[in-house]
């Protein structure tokens, strides 16, 4: 269990170290001391780890995650107005978030983010209600858009 716990540090520290460079070959490298680890796995994750977006493109991968949803209305046209206002609010209040007005029938939504952990969201959610123009916002379990 430790040397499990000790190989997704390694993991997590190579990612955000190595970048481009693939992290599956920089950790079967054998390094005098340290010991040696294998890696077996589908050689299609290995393409995916390191992929670098083609002619400026970024890829997208779905996952399940949380978003925050500040608006829902019911399936007439109002509420779809409302749900593009309030996602225009949004992005004036926070240009980084990715908004999202949608109809999810039976009715429009307006949900914000791509949170991988329900830490995140609410942390995020914390800084839309400190605002005070957003005060009815939830946090929903969603699938999400993860872009590298």
């Amino acid at each position: 269990m430790k040397r499990l716990g000790l190989l997704i540090g390694i993991c997590l520290a190579g990612v955000l170290s190595v970048g481009a460079q693939n992290i599956v070959k920089s950790l079967e490298q054998d390094v005098p001391g340290q010991g040696r680890v294998r890696i077996h796995q589908d050689p299609r994750i290995t393409r995916l780890i390191g992929a670098m977006p083609v002619n400026g493109e970024r890829k997208i991968i779905k996952a399940t995650g949380y978003r925050i949803q500040v608006y829902a209305g019911n399936n007439t046209r109002r509420a779809k107005n409302e749900a593009h206002a309030v996602a225009n609010k949004v992005k004036a209040f926070f240009p980084d978030l990715t908004v999202y007005a949608s109809f999810n029938p039976p009715r429009w939504l307006c949900q914000v983010g791509d949170f991988r952990s329900i830490e995140e969201a609410d942390a995020m959610m914390r800084k839309m209600r400190e605002t005070g123009e957003f005060k009815e916002v939830s946090i929903v379990k969603e699938q999400i858009n993860i872009y590298f």
